[in-house]
This record gives structure tokens, C-alpha cells and sequence, in this order.
């Protein structure tokens, strides 16, 4: 159990940071749904458009550090070569 003023106020910041963190991987999650979702469907056009709108999103969360930059990498890599396949 944290005593000091500062170990409170780190636990505070602590917890507001992971919602925000939370909302922000969540985001990317539905962004990603929607290629995967247009991809099983069979339309090429609306996976692309998907797709497109998916990279600055998952870009973004690699640049607030929610989410490490290989694995982004490797989900964008596996996105553009289903997209491409179809």
C-alpha cells in the first residue's frame, strides 16, 4: 500500500494513464476488424480503403508507445498481404 503523497499520486496517474492506454488499443482493434471483416467478405475495394485508414492508426499507436513496433509491423505486414490476395 503506497503511503508517501508522491507513491498516491503515481498510482493515480498510474490508473488514469491505462484507461487512456485501454481506449487507444481498443481504437486499433476496431480499425483493424473492419480490413479483416472486409477482407472475409471478399471486398477488395473496401479493404483497401480499410487498410488505408488502419496504418496511421496503428502508426500512431506505435508513436504513444501503446503498442511495440515489430508487432505493428508484423499486423500490417499480414493486413496489406491479405488485402493484396484478393
Amino acid at each position: 500500500m503506497a503511503n508517501s503523497p508522491q507513491a498516491k499520486k503515481r498510482i493515480r496517474r498510474n490508473n488514469r494513464r491505462a484507461d487512456v492506454n485501454t481506449a487507444r488499443v481498443s481504437r486499433i482493434r476496431g480499425f483493424v476488424k473492419k480490413v479483416e471483416t472486409a477482407c472475409e467478405a471478399g471486398d477488395k475495394a473496401a479493404a483497401a480503403e480499410a487498410l488505408k485508414a488502419a496504418q496511421p492508426e496503428m502508426a500512431r499507436g506505435v508513436a504513444r508507445g501503446v503498442m511495440h513496433k515489430n508487432t505493428v509491423a508484423r499486423k500490417m505486414s499480414r493486413l496489406s498481404k491479405r488485402v493484396a490476395a484478393l
